[in-house]
């Protein structure tokens, strides 16, 4: 049950507008500030990280006990003129960090160390270094910045204890005192000492998380906190410090502030569940009550994901499916096995493979360890085989003998787009590497401070770049449609299919008509269609092998799409599948909305034909149920389901448990549904919220029974 605290925190951030406005003008300003002085760049954005964080306004709500967001203050008129004044030439700051995140930050060392012990850590760093050798003293620069990052946080977290202090002293509720109290205590030890509880230990990964941000959207996960907070929950429960109850309003207090901080239409979470380093499995007692946490908050963040294996408590399972049934769209469910198998083939010892995030959708990034880019960038599957077959508007068309030409043509046309892309975001890389850098993220990321290189510098472990490529099923079918339609029967010209595609379908009505309702499409466990998903998944995967970037990072490909799949489609033309031009394509990797014609087991059959693991960039598969299926028998079938999917080598399963009738009654009265989430492409947001185009690319997604 959700308890009256959460019902009036949710209240609030359901209206609430995440403004980072205050964080991002103290950045710019203390950057500005370190400009003045004769110092290294890694120098100037320590001081504006210190900056900033000493001098933000602590926020403190009604009935808030996880603490740590931004106050959503609008700027002064004096401070937002000047603000304007830094934006116009110093813009490349705020670019430098808009591919921040997507990431985990190591919580097991700021929980066991904190930052004095952190300090300590750097200053044996310091004492090993010879000045004399010019790496070494850029070593020492490094380090120091840190130190001065870290300082910020100190300030800020005194500045908390301070604001918490004189709350309680205002305070006439002797019971919201008392909780005042305990706040600005936890605030003394925390981030500084060792986390000592329960409540120290969530609210200090909380902390953290906001602290890295440097403007907070940049998407920073909370990582695997069924893991490292069960030491402290289970050593408070022994010692009646905490009860259950307690410790699962906290966690929903946390879940609640991540609709403080982060705008919709974003992704951000954390996951439960999953192997360990030895191959058990980790789920825990926190691992329900986060999964629990879902149904009593009910909004569109955290994205919560389960990692699933064969030793996962069927108990946890259903409980997940349940809370899917009741029409949430958490959690997400990943396949625990294929994703360890991923990450190994990537390069990481199995000790290690199991430790991973989602990084904000579903994008895989190593905990702790990530320089990762993902999304880098988008790649449009369905516009490159209209450029190929030259589908121009008063051009001539390309002429092809036979399928096997135009694929040939469009494969050349990708592996060169995929290098083209590679060596745009390589030379976004080096110039980062130049001119940018996190000395406080870098000191919750492996190796950095082993090694004395900002995460920006290559320090971390994993330098990987994922460029996602969307439209997969929708390219499978439409060279399934030509192959029919233009080599096979004969129907068509490439003149005609130009001119079909040009005029949206306008005097082919009875062309789209055999398309959308006789042809074979992916989806349906037909083998001749879904045969092309194997052959176009194996090329894509093959053509981002053997790349190497500035940081000594793959190139790791990835088959999801946020919200690209509208934005893509919105730019394209019609396709050959039978898509009408401006209308969203496929949204994952799954079949295209309305394609499944067999049911739902047809389609997770044909969703798993080909192999997931090599897609450690994100592997989205939606599917829509019908609510009655989570009950009795329908159930058990759902379960099953989903358990095949995992079987088969599925990555990751998402549901969407909203009627269509239900979702048409929100286009028409918005204002009575201003709650309703649904599942998009690997995130959640708000359905009233969401473009015309949006809802009715989800309205049309087939409703699955079992």
């Amino acid at each position: 049950m959700r308890t009256p605290r959460i019902e009036k925190l949710r209240e609030k951030a359901l209206t609430a507008k995440p403004n980072n406005i205050e964080w991002q003008y103290l950045y710019y300003k203390g950057y500005l500030e370190a400009c003045k002085k004769t110092i290294s760049t890694i120098e100037k954005y320590a001081l504006a990280v210190n900056y900033m964080l000493s001098n933000v306004q602590p926020a403190i709500g009604p009935g808030e006990l996880i603490l740590g967001r931004q106050t959503n203050r609008g700027l002064t008129e004096a401070e937002a003129a000047e603000y304007e004044i830094m934006r116009s030439y110093e813009l490349p700051l705020l670019n430098s960090i808009l591919n921040n995140g997507h990431m985990a930050i190591d919580y097991e060392y700021i929980l066991q160390k904190g930052i004095s012990g952190i300090k300590a850590d750097i200053d044996g760093y310091i004492d090993g270094l010879d000045m004399t050798k010019s790496g070494d003293l850029e070593k020492r620069i490094f380090y120091g910045a840190c130190k001065t990052a870290l300082d910020g946080v100190l300030k800020y977290a005194g500045n908390y204890v301070s604001a918490i202090s004189e709350a309680a002293g205002e305070c006439g509720d002797e019971k919201r005192k008392k909780e005042l109290l305990k706040l600005a205590e936890v605030f003394s030890n925390i981030p500084d000492r060792p986390a000592s509880s329960f409540y120290e230990a969530l609210q200090c990964a909380w902390f953290m998380t906001i602290c890295v941000s440097v403007c907070p959207m940049a998407l920073f996960q909370l990582g695997r906190p069924d893991r490292y907070l069960i030491r402290h929950y289970k050593k408070d429960i022994e010692e009646g410090a905490l009860t259950k109850d307690e410790a699962q309003e906290l966690i929903e207090c946390a879940c609640v502030m991540y609709n403080e901080v982060v705008p919709a239409g974003l992704a951000c979470g954390f996951m439960v569940g999953g192997r360990g380093p030895g191959g058990a499995d980790t789920s825990n007692e926190l691992s329900y009550m986060f999964i629990e946490s879902i149904s009593h908050t009910a909004m569109i963040y955290p994205g919560i994901g389960l990692c699933c294996n064969e030793d996962t408590p069927p108990d946890l399972l259903e409980l997940s499916v349940e809370t899917l049934g009741n029409s949430h769209s958490h959690p997400a469910l990943f396949n625990d096995d294929i994703i360890q198998k991923g990450l190994k083939y990537y390069g990481l010892e199995p000790a290690e493979a199991c430790s991973y995030i989602h990084s904000t959708c579903v994008e895989i990034t190593p905990v702790a360890s990530s320089g990762v880019w993902v999304a880098s960038p988008y790649t449009n599957l369905v516009a490159l085989l209209l450029d190929v077959m030259g589908v121009k508007s008063g051009g001539e068309p390309v002429r092809f003998d036979n399928i096997g030409q135009l694929k040939q043509a469009y494969f050349k046309a990708l592996k060169q787009h995929i290098k083209n892309n590679f060596i745009e975001f390589n030379k976004t890389m080096i110039e980062r590497t130049r001119s940018f850098a996190q000395p406080l993220l870098s000191c919750f990321v492996n190796d950095c401070l082993k090694t004395g290189r900002d995460i920006e510098w290559g320090g971390a472990r994993y330098n990987w770049i994922m460029p996602s490529f969307v439209g997969l099923a929708n390219l499978c079918d439409s060279l399934n449609i030509i192959e029919d339609l233009v080599f096979e029967s004969k129907q068509l010209t490439f003149a005609d299919m130009a001119d079909m595609l040009l005029n949206n379908f306008e005097g082919y009505e009875k062309v789209r008509a055999y398309i959308q309702n006789r042809a074979a499409k992916y989806g349906n466990d037909d083998d001749a269609a879904d045969s092309l998903v194997l052959e176009l998944s194996e090329k894509i995967a093959e053509f981002c092998e053997g790349y190497e970037n500035c940081r000594r990072g793959r190139l790791v490909p990835s088959l999801f799409c946020w919200i690209m799949h509208e934005r893509l489609g919105a730019e394209t033309i019609a396709s050959p599948d039978g898509r009408l031009a401006k209308f969203p394509l496929g949204d994952g990797s799954g079949p295209a909305q309305g394609s499944e014609k067999n049911g739902p087991t047809a389609s997770v059959l044909s969703s798993t034909k080909w192999e997931h693991h090599k897609f450690i960039g994100g592997v989205a598969v939606n599917m829509k149920f019908s609510k009655k299926n989570f009950t009795g028998e329908s159930k058990k079938k759902l379960l099953e389901l989903i358990n095949t999917f995992m079987r088969r080598g599925g990555f990751e399963f998402q549901i969407n448990v909203t009627d269509r009738e239900t979702l048409q009654k929100a286009r028409e009265n918005p204002g009575n549904y201003s709650d309703l989430v649904v599942r998009i492409g690997g995130y959640s947001d708000y359905f009233t919220r969401l473009p015309k185009a949006m809802q009715e690319e989800i309205i049309l997604r087939s409703e699955h029974e079992i």
